[in-house]
């Protein structure tokens, strides 16, 4: 049984947890019938800035800021919806990826790398995700060099 109140269901996902699943499989769905790369990519960069509109402030700045970022950090990364939130990848491969704590419910939202990013920096232990609350200059120079490292 689906619950809004954040308890589980009957298959142990909160019901915010089951609607990214949705979301993720109704991704795979799109990109297993689309078309041509080219086609596909103007597609899945207007899907992720149709999702950034949606987002409520100071998100949407933020995410449409951190979209830009990553276009000029590596312009060879391409947007696409994952779990639908705004993610870019290479090879189909997600790299890295923003996630509005507003639509998650969540105090902050979070800018974040998947192992495809290859951040090791040979210390043992590296940050993958990094909560974006106002997203400075500094901030933003440190993302951008990251993004355009991975």
């Amino acid at each position: 049984m689906s619950r809004t109140d954040g308890s589980t269901t009957s298959s142990g996902l909160s019901e915010r947890e089951l609607a990214a699943v949705r979301e993720r499989a109704a991704e795979l769905r799109q990109e297993s019938g689309s078309g041509g790369k080219g086609a596909k990519g103007a597609k899945d960069e207007a899907a992720v800035l149709a999702k950034i509109e949606q987002m409520a402030e100071p998100d949407r700045s933020t995410a449409l800021r951190l979209h830009r970022l990553v276009a000029d950090a590596a312009p060879d990364l391409r947007p696409k919806l994952w779990y639908g939130q705004p993610a870019y990848a290479r090879g189909g491969k997600v790299v890295c990826f923003f996630r509005s704590g507003q639509d998650d419910g969540e105090r902050y939202s979070t800018f974040g790398f998947t192992p495809e990013a290859r951040l090791d920096d040979g210390s043992g232990a590296w940050p993958t995700s990094y909560a974006v609350a106002d997203l400075t200059e500094a901030a933003a120079e440190a993302l951008a060099a990251l993004v355009a490292r991975a």
